[in-house]
């Protein structure tokens, strides 16, 4: 082999090498790029999510309001029959007189 066709074949290799080695530095900096906006909306989604939370927060003590409703209706249920037993005693001596 030559000196021509030597420094021939080292200058197509340095070139591939640089080429190979701009390709991997592009391709790095757009994954970098790619992160970056992956924590941007990942930050935001992070937000809306916290917001969410907040604004659902009263449907989590439905369970416990329903609760306390079922107790209330019990309670008037007993209210009521107690009140028809006192009406029909009430009409039972007033019907005796």
């Amino acid at each position: 082999m030559d000196e021509s066709s030597l420094y021939s074949n080292y200058y197509i290799g340095l070139a591939i090498a640089v080429v190979i080695i701009l390709a991997a530095a592009i391709l790095l900096l757009l994954v970098r790029g790619a992160a970056r906006r992956i924590l941007n909306l990942a930050t935001a989604a992070l937000g809306l999510v916290v917001q969410i939370k907040e604004n659902t927060n009263c449907i989590w003590g439905l369970e416990q309001t329903n609760a306390v409703a079922g107790d209330i209706l019990e309670g008037a249920k007993a209210i009521e029959s107690h009140a028809g037993l006192v009406a029909e005693a009430l009409h039972e001596s007033e019907s005796k007189q």
